[in-house]
C-alpha cells in the first residue's frame, strides 16, 4: 500500500495530477477539493493516497488532507459507490455541504451530482448517517487554494469543461455550467469551483 507521495507538482489536468518523486512521475487522480489546495507547478507537495487495484489497472487516488482520504474510504464502503463516484462526490460538494445533505436527508441535493440517482442518494443517507460522526470529527477541508499555478492553461474555459466531463457531467451540462459563471481572468480550477457552486445553488 502507498500511504503518501512527496514530490514536485509537474502537471495538473483535473482530475489527474503528475507528481515527480525522485525522477519517477506518479499519475494520480484527485478530487477538486485537492486541486483547490495545490501549490504552483514546480513546487513540492505531499499527497495522502489510496491505491485501488483492478484486473486491468492500478489507480492511485490522492488527497491534500488525511480527512479527505478518510471520507473517500468511507464513501467507497457504501454499496454501489465506487472510487470514481466517490471522487465525483468529493469534487461536487464541500464536506460541510455533504454533511448537511446526509443530516437533513436531502436527496434532491445529492442527485444533482453526476452518477448519483435517487436510490444511490437514499443509500448514501442511510449508510453514511451511522459513519458520519466519526468522519466529521477528523475532517478539516481547506477551502482556499495556496496559490495560482505558474503555468496558466491556454484556454481555462475549455479545460474546465473537459474536467467537468471527466468528473462525470455530460458535455452539454458541463458547457452550460461554465456559461453560467464569470470566467474572465480566472484559472481552470476557479472556473470549476464556480460552476460546481452554481449547480449546488440551483
Amino acid at each position: 500500500m502507498i500511504g503518501f507521495i512527496r514530490g514536485k507538482l509537474v502537471s495538473k489536468t483535473p482530475p489527474q495530477l503528475v507528481v515527480d518523486v525522485q525522477g519517477v512521475g506518479y499519475e494520480v487522480e484527485a478530487p477538486m477539493t485537492t486541486f483547490y489546495d495545490l501549490p504552483p507547478l514546480g513546487e513540492e507537495l505531499l499527497l495522502h493516497t489510496h491505491l485501488v487495484v483492478r484486473e486491468d489497472a492500478h489507480i492511485l487516488f490522492a488527497f491534500s488532507t488525511e480527512p479527505d482520504r478518510l471520507m473517500f474510504r468511507t464513501l467507497i464502503k457504501v454499496n454501489g459507490v465506487g472510487p470514481k463516484l466517490a471522487l465525483t462526490i468529493l469534487s461536487g460538494q464541500s464536506a460541510e455541504e455533504f454533511y448537511r445533505c446526509i443530516h437533513d436527508s436531502d436527496v434532491q441535493a445529492l442527485v444533482r451530482l453526476p452518477g448519483v440517482g435517487k436510490k444511490t442518494a437514499e443509500r448514501l443517507i442511510i449508510e453514511m448517517q451511522d459513519r458520519l460522526p466519526d468522519v466529521k470529527e477528523t475532517t478539516g477541508n481547506s477551502e482556499q487554494s495556496r496559490g495560482k499555478t505558474t503555468q496558466e492553461t491556454s484556454n481555462p474555459k475549455q479545460e474546465a469543461i473537459s474536467a467537468l466531463c471527466a468528473l462525470g457531467y455530460k458535455s452539454q451540462d458541463a458547457s452550460k455550467m461554465v456559461q453560467n459563471v464569470s470566467v474572465e481572468n480566472k484559472s481552470c480550477e476557479e472556473i470549476i469551483r464556480l460552476a460546481l457552486q452554481w449547480v449546488a445553488s440551483k
